[in-house]
């Protein structure tokens, strides 16, 4: 058996602070990366073209470091179970190391490789936590059992002291020539492009891929808007955000990276205003974290509701309403202009994020799962921790101290888009119209202002006792208060 590691890169897309890799090369030298482009991932019916061409550029830049460092990212296709112990065989490797995911599927298909490693006598590595600060098993209430609340999370959770970054590899030794033959013959493949394996994103992506660009968008957030941030990230035509959600989905940056940052902003920071902002996107990382840790402890989440009362509630789910909801055309301008904005571009404002599934499941009454799946057909950063948790979040069906939250449109817009610029910027129709016509949504009639603008398919207030209506005799039923 040689001296070969091989690393398997999943969400990690990356080479500085990766916990895994560095793993790998305290116990060998020569380190070489290897990508499986998985069928059970790509051909599933919820996979956003905007988030396969990132994936595929960052894969583009890691080959480069790759390359840089002395070593290659190999690229395999097909069944992970299958190809990644065939390759490791087939190479004589020492051992195959990766990092942990919470995933339902990928932790049924790393115990898998697992098992098929061992049958091969090759060594791997279990349950090394790379895109978490804390693993979600060191991390329990008092009575050891895993929170289902956000706030004491939080408390716990930031109490606890947090890693460094890895240290970042400046060399490794890759395969040679014959080795290199043995990839070829065994399956490994160039590099497809997004359009080769069938998906179309021609549009400007939300950021650069690889490592050095979402460093680069760390260094100018940490140094502009995170100092504003807690009061600037609830509007959505301004860029308040640190939009690293992307990087942070594919492993592009680590998180232990973007932790010390908010760190040192701390530090430099000269105002309580600016100390608090920063908090508040640590609590936002801490968010993230917490709904990671419950899809770890409870992987049921990515079926369905959580709470009993919504499990089998009777939705409306009319059709003509989702796709006029998705095609960001109900009447209601906000609504609308999040919309298109996913669609156009693969992003959405986390604000809009929240009105829209609030008016998909409160207004519409249709089924958070509809929504849910529809956001991971376009997001760019389309995770299913984050996703499942903040549709569930705004459909009152998860973990929430607060069983019932609604949103009004006409509110969220006069809060949050006063002057109405993000709606005349994605609402390109009403982009003439009185301020007070767009935040409100009372249009005036359609004939009189020249637009093909729909009338709006729903009445709020009557959707809103509709709802609540069927929420407490839903509860009745089930006995539950």
């Amino acid at each position: 058996m040689s001296n070969l590691i091989i690393f398997w890169h999943r969400r990690d897309l990356r080479i500085c602070d990766n916990t895994g890799l560095v793993g790998a090369n305290r116990q060998s030298s020569k380190v070489v990366g290897v990508f499986c482009l998985d069928p059970n991932i790509l051909e599933r019916d919820d996979v956003a073209p905007a988030r396969i061409s990132y994936m595929i550029g960052c894969l583009q830049d890691l080959q480069q470091r790759y390359i840089e460092v002395g070593s290659q990212l190999l690229i395999i296709q097909g069944n992970p179970v299958k190809r990644i112990p065939a390759l490791a065989a087939a190479l004589n490797a020492k051992a195959v190391f990766w990092n942990w995911d919470v995933e339902p599927y990928s932790q049924k298909r790393d115990r898998a490789v697992m098992e098929a490693l061992g049958e091969k006598g090759i060594e791997f590595v279990e349950k090394n936590w790379d895109q978490l600060l804390h693993a979600p098993e060191n991390i329990y209430t008092g009575a050891n059992k895993p929170y289902t609340v956000y706030t004491p999370f939080w408390k716990n959770w930031n109490s606890k002291p947090k890693a460094e970054p890895a240290p970042n590899l400046e060399t490794l030794q890759g395969l040679n020539n014959q080795e290199q033959e043995i990839a070829k013959q065994v399956g490994v493949i160039e590099l497809p492009t997004a359009k080769d394996l069938g998906f179309n994103w021609d549009s400007e992506l939300l950021i650069e891929p690889g490592e050095a660009a979402a460093q680069e968008r760390l260094e100018e957030f940490c140094a502009n808007a995170i100092n504003e941030y807690d009061e600037q990230r609830n509007f959505p035509a301004v860029d308040g955000t640190s939009r690293l959600s992307v990087a942070l989905k594919f492993g592009v940056i680590g998180i232990r990276t973007v932790w010390k940052a908010t760190l040192e902003a701390l530090e430099n920071s000269r105002s309580d205003e600016t100390k608090k902002s920063i908090i508040s996107y640590q609590q936002e990382l801490a968010w993230r974290e917490f709904y990671q840790h419950v899809m770890y402890h409870f992987p049921e989440l990515a079926d369905g509701a959580y709470r009993d009362t919504f499990k089998n509630f009777p939705w409306e789910n009319n059709e003509e309403h989702f796709q006029a909801w998705c095609e960001g055309k109900t009447g209601y301008p906000i609504v609308d202009a999040a919309m298109r904005q996913l669609n156009q571009t693969g992003w959405m404002h986390n604000r809009c994020r929240m009105i829209v599934a609030s008016f998909l499941t409160k207004d519409l009454i249709i089924n958070p799962q509809w929504g849910e799946k529809y956001f991971m057909q376009k997001l760019i950063d389309g995770d299913l921790s984050a996703n499942n948790g903040g549709w569930q979040w705004s459909a009152s069906s998860g973990m929430d101290p607060k069983p019932l939250r609604i949103f009004n449109p006409a509110s969220q817009a006069k809060k949050f888009d006063a002057e109405g610029q993000y709606i005349r910027q994605w609402v390109t129709e009403l982009s003439s119209m009185d301020t007070e016509y767009l935040v409100t949504g009372k249009i005036p009639p359609l004939e009189l202002i020249g637009t093909n603008y729909p009338e709006p398919i729903v009445d709020h207030k009557q959707q809103q006792r509709e709802f609540k209506q069927r929420y407490q005799k839903q509860k009745q039923e089930q006995g539950l208060n």
